[in-house]
């Protein structure tokens, strides 16, 4: 959901310079490869009409379209690399810490890999959500479900919006396009009885972004929206790293940033 850091990716190391060429060499996205898809290939396999945002949502999800690892250049997930983040949301500094597990969970009958994610507060977790991701040939990573899970007196219990793909009307959606392009707009996810409906729009390719990690050339832009919450955030990655920035810019006060990766 909003307000919750969704992903990163490895590279180790401090402060440091990458130059991402958008076309040029990087790490593979499935059959797809690094390069910008011609006219016809992008039509049928963009995100934008694999997981519309506009009238009947019915994503066509075909288990021999999936392959077995998650290495899109903007969303990599390697097991056992854990990225941290710092930040504040409101007024309350936190601290969010995502392990890519070497877990498996299969959702209409595709192999998805599981990431924790933890947030903390004064050293102590509040949230914790376990996250599916799969990917396609073309080199879409999907979002197959959440369960997510908040502190209860003392206890994590599991949240409303935890949801599972083919699970009470439950819908899989993109998190990150194979080939992202500015103006591709797509759902994120879908569950229908008002807890999950997050779509995600592609920006631009910016210039350098500064956080605590490192410096980073030719970031990728995203605004992402929900018609269940009055906020909107941007996020940006790098190709080869992943998630390095998000914040609010609509709605509350909120801001993290990557400060280290582990493996």
């Amino acid at each position: 959901m909003l307000g919750r850091l969704k992903r990163l990716s490895p590279r180790a190391g401090a402060t440091m310079t990458v130059v991402a060429l958008l076309a040029g060499p990087g790490i593979s996205c499935g059959s797809s490869g690094g390069g910008r898809p011609s006219s016809t290939s992008a039509a049928t396999t963009s995100a934008s009409s694999l997981a519309p945002i506009q009238g009947n949502y019915s994503p066509s999800i075909d288990p021999a379209n999936f392959v077995a690892t998650v290495n899109n250049r903007y969303w990599p997930l390697k097991p056992g690399t854990a990225f941290h983040y710092r930040g504040v949301r409101g007024t309350t500094p936190q601290t969010d810490d995502e392990l890519v597990t070497r877990q498996t969970k299969r959702i209409l009958g595709v192999r998805c890999t599981v990431v924790r994610d933890t947030v903390s507060e004064h050293g102590r977790p509040i949230e914790r959500t376990f996250d599916w991701y799969a990917q396609d040939r073309q080199g879409n990573v999907w979002y197959m479900g959440e369960l997510a899970l908040e502190l209860e007196n003392g206890r994590f219990v599991k949240a409303s919006d935890s949801w599972e793909a083919g699970v009470d009307g439950a819908k899989p959606g993109i998190i990150m396009p194979g080939t992202p392009q500015p103006g591709d707009s797509y759902r994120q996810e879908y569950y229908s009885p008002g807890q999950a409906l997050d779509q995600p729009h592609v920006l631009a390719y910016s210039e350098t972004v500064r956080v605590a990690y490192g410096t980073f050339k030719l970031s990728l832009v995203t605004s992402e929206y929900s018609p269940l919450e009055p906020q909107t955030e941007k996020k940006y990655y790098v190709a080869g790293l992943g998630e390095i920035e998000e914040r609010v810019v609509k709605g509350h006060h909120e801001q993290f940033q990557l400060v280290n990766v582990t493996h």
